[in-house]
């Protein structure tokens, strides 16, 4: 299947620079889902600037760092490495004029991936054990603790059936942060977690 491509404008000292972006293969953009970020070098919204709508895998060489970002359409999970890994960072509309407004440690942002909304209703089956196994632990709704909803406090596996949503590994929605769309989770490590640890979860709605 042929992919999509999308605009991008980087805005340096001088001039415009346009060029292509290719979307991930699991994150396509279409005009109904297309958003906005913009992705600033200097905190406050100062520097260098680059403008994406969907998906971009490597924003190296675009900008040097990035200190702040504007929302201004959609939601998107940006990544601290090319290719959608390193920590994860979930943004809604909005205004960041510092890293530590995402929660972030360091200045390193350089991927992003737009999310869609998903039909349906929210729904997601969670294992404790690898590949499906162990006790089997329905949710619809959001859970600020795992461990005061199930008396556990791992997730080594999922199947989401409806809905995106996101795993904190920390209770109150606190800590590192995965991305979990609809699709099956064999292991943790497939939604780019270092372990197992799941403190809480809750549904992305702000589409």
């Amino acid at each position: 299947m042929q992919s999509l491509q999308f605009m991008f404008t980087i805005y340096v000292t001088g001039g415009v620079f346009k060029g292509l972006g290719r979307p991930h293969r699991q994150g396509t953009t279409s005009p109904a889902t297309m958003g906005k970020i913009i992705f600033y070098e200097d905190k406050d919204y100062g520097g260098r600037h680059f403008e994406c709508n969907g998906d971009c895998t490597d924003m190296l060489g675009l900008l040097s760092r990035c200190n702040s970002i504007k929302v201004t359409c959609g939601c998107f999970m940006i990544y601290e490495k090319p290719n959608y890994t390193g920590q994860q960072y979930y943004l809604c509309r909005g205004e960041y004029p510092d890293y530590n407004r995402w929660m972030g440690t360091n200045d390193n942002i350089n991927s992003c991936h737009i999310i869609s909304s998903v039909p349906g209703s929210y729904n997601m089956r969670l294992f404790e054990r690898l590949e499906y196994g162990g006790q089997i632990m329905d949710l619809v709704d959001d859970c600020p603790s795992v461990m005061d909803r199930f008396n556990i406090n791992d997730i080594f596996s999922c199947n989401v059936k409806g809905g995106n949503w996101l795993f904190y590994e920390h209770p109150n929605y606190r800590g590192r942060m995965y991305l979990i769309k609809p699709g099956y989770y064999r292991r943790f490590s497939e939604w780019g977690g270092r372990s197992a640890r799941v403190g809480s979860i809750r549904r992305i709605m702000d589409y």
